[in-house]
């Protein structure tokens, strides 16, 4: 399985992870249903086309004595409810000083998707901008995961963010509740953002904000004057950094303060995430 997002080195760091995503273990969601999944229940389902990357160990080897032809038994099985992966794709996604967020985001979701479909759990992925650009269903194959990757690898910043309306837009599609992972630079009025979350919590979902900046955002670190351009806009606006620094830095804290209250009042897990850290540390806090 080759992927610009999902490197050789990145599956063997990934293969080491001897414990079940924390967000999909047994008792940490509320609820468990049951779903046609390949697994070692004893009722038999029924038989599905072998795909590469899928275990063998489930191989029917009377099917593919008598046929020549591998099939995978199927079962019935309880299983944890499904891992919902949210990528904002806005045109402000592609900013980054060393790396783009975009990029950042990709690596994580790659990986994430890599790890729930090698427990044997469903993931799905949305793509949003102003609106859907790309949704995948839940899937627990690795021929939904190349999807996945092929279509991350493609994927480039779009239009402006409405993270809400997506939400709205994508309440519909996602027909069985599960664990809600939104990877966004959050560039809008925390208030709408919050209010589009809650269907998803009224209905028994857990959130996960992982909040993407680059530290230019944070800080802005260049002296001088300084042309700056809204990457979702266009609007240009040029002025000498010592003007505008403290204002800028108040404003910046002062979301990030908003949006982490307004998570922690409704029991959403909120983190900030620093580009310049490695992306493995956005997995703290959801697996264990």
């Amino acid at each position: 399985m080759k992927s610009r997002y999902l490197r050789p080195e990145d599956i063997r760091r990934l293969e080491s992870f001897a414990f079940a995503p924390k967000i999909l273990a047994e008792g940490y969601l509320a609820g468990k249903h049951q779903s046609r999944r390949q697994g070692s229940s004893t009722e038999f389902r029924d038989h599905r086309p072998y795909c590469p990357g899928d275990d063998v160990r489930d191989l029917d080897w009377r099917v593919l004595a008598r046929t020549d032809r591998p099939y995978l038994r199927t079962f019935e099985v309880e299983t944890n409810t499904d891992c919902h992966v949210f990528l904002d794709c806005s045109a402000s996604m592609g900013f980054g000083e060393t790396v783009r967020k975009l990029d950042y985001a990709s690596f994580f979701v790659a990986a994430l998707c890599y790890l729930v479909v090698k427990n044997r759990d469903l993931v799905s992925l949305q793509l949003f901008d102003e609106d859907i650009r790309a949704f995948f269903p839940p899937g627990g194959t690795f021929r939904h995961l190349q999807q996945i990757l092929t279509t991350l690898e493609k994927n480039e910043p779009g239009k402006q963010t409405r993270l809400g309306h997506a939400l709205q837009r994508a309440a519909p599609l996602l027909r069985r509740r599960g664990t809600l992972i939104i990877l966004s630079d959050f560039w809008g009025p925390p208030g709408e953002i919050f209010e589009a979350l809650n269907p998803y919590l009224h209905q028994g979902n857990q959130i996960h904000l992982l909040h993407l900046m680059d530290r230019e955002e944070l800080n802005l670190t260049k002296d001088g004057t300084v042309a700056f351009v809204d990457l979702e806009t266009r609007e240009r606006l040029v002025t000498h950094t010592a003007e505008v620094m403290e204002g800028y830095r108040k404003g910046v804290e002062a979301h990030i303060e908003s949006m982490r209250h307004l998570a922690a009042r409704r029991g959403i897990t909120y983190r900030l995430a620093m580009t310049h850290q490695p992306f493995w540390d956005l997995f703290d806090g959801l697996i264990g």
